[in-house]
Formats: structure tokens, C-alpha cells, sequence
């Protein structure tokens, strides 16, 4: 089994989650067999630790670490490569793939530029 994880900062706020559950719920209706998770570095749960631990549980032999984030900055290059080298020594069998992070998609990039000029 394959699962992905977004995997995002997290704040105190519940409320700043809300647009992750919705990106969440739009890849599970265009891939409703996907196994997708969200995770969260500080502040909320579950940790991507925490997260990956699941998907192993739930089955996963591989899990993308999807990070929502604009750019690959301290956390994404420094904190997360510990917390997944640390998921590998749980479960050495586990493929865990680190993609780039969204903000720094061709895609995305173009996608947030249409929505600038959009305005409103």
C-alpha cells in the first residue's frame, strides 16, 4: 500500500488547518483509493512521526512526505531529512520519498500567480 502525507507547519489556530482538510479532501476525490494523511510539525497533530507511524500500521510499504509548503526552507531541509531518517531506523522496510515542496511546483507557482492578477 502507498500513502501520502501533507505535511505542513502547523499554528495554534485549529482554524489555519481548514485549507490543508480541503486539499486533503480534494486528492481523496480524485483518487478515492488514496491512503492521505496530514501532519504537522509543531503546534498540531498528528506529527509527521506520528503520521508516518500510522500509515506503516494502516499497511504502507511506501509513504510520500508531501511538504505544503511555499519553498524548501530550514525546516524542510533540516528538520524533516532527522524525523524521516528516524521513521526509517522504526521501520526499515518503509520507502519514504521526500517530494519538493508545493509552493516550488511549476504548477503551483503559475496557479497562485493567475489568482494575484485575479485579484479579490
Amino acid at each position: 500500500m502507498h500513502s501520502i502525507v501533507l505535511f505542513a507547519h502547523g499554528a495554534r489556530d485549529p482554524e489555519w488547518a481548514r485549507p490543508l482538510q480541503r486539499l486533503r479532501e480534494v486528492v481523496l476525490m480524485r483518487s478515492p483509493e488514496a491512503d492521505v494523511r496530514l501532519a504537522f510539525l509543531e503546534f498540531m497533530r498528528p506529527s509527521l512521526a506520528e503520521a508516518v507511524d500510522a500509515c506503516v500500521h494502516a499497511g504502507a510499504t511506501r509513504v510520500d512526505i508531501v511538504p505544503v509548503f511555499l519553498a524548501q526552507g530550514g525546516h524542510v531541509r533540516r528538520d524533516v531529512p532527522l524525523i524521516l531518517q528516524a521513521a526509517r531506523e522504526r521501520h526499515p522496510e518503509l520507502t519514504l520519498e521526500l517530494r519538493a515542496a508545493l509552493g516550488e511546483m511549476p504548477e503551483v507557482i503559475e496557479a497562485m500567480a493567475t489568482c494575484v492578477l485575479r485579484g479579490g
